[in-house]
């Protein structure tokens, strides 16, 4: 089993060093790979901000990864609808996850557009 690093994710998902692209994809494709939420969130927070990617074009890449049947990732439910929530609303990623959580959990938090989302699922 390997622990993806969201370094390798990027490098698979940008293909902008084609010899890192190729390492990382034979890894992600021929492996079985553990993804935490906390590289996901680091690899939605560098796409979205350092390489300027498109909400929509990084829930897409993200869901059709996690997609994979040998990509493990924690509550993949919760996970790819916190992409989807990420992708229609103003929200940070983190909040994403803490709203598509607050369908099994009650979620405090003094965030007025949090709260909203939480609503929306009311």
């Amino acid at each position: 089993m390997i622990l993806l690093d969201a370094n390798y994710i990027l490098r698979f998902l940008l293909k902008d060093n084609l010899k890192m692209y190729e390492i990382a994809r034979d890894c992600i494709v021929n492996n079985n790979c553990v993804v935490i939420n906390e590289v996901l969130a680091e690899v939605v927070f560098v796409l979205s901000k350092v390489y300027k990617v498109t909400k929509q074009d990084i829930s897409k890449s993200l869901i059709n990864i996690l997609e994979y049947d040998n990509i493990i990732i924690n509550d993949k439910n919760t996970i790819v609808n916190s992409l989807e929530i990420f992708e229609n609303k103003n929200l940070d990623f983190v909040d994403c996850i803490l709203c598509a959580k607050s369908k099994e959990y009650r979620v405090r938090t003094f965030d007025k557009k949090l709260n909203k989302c939480i609503d929306s699922f009311l």
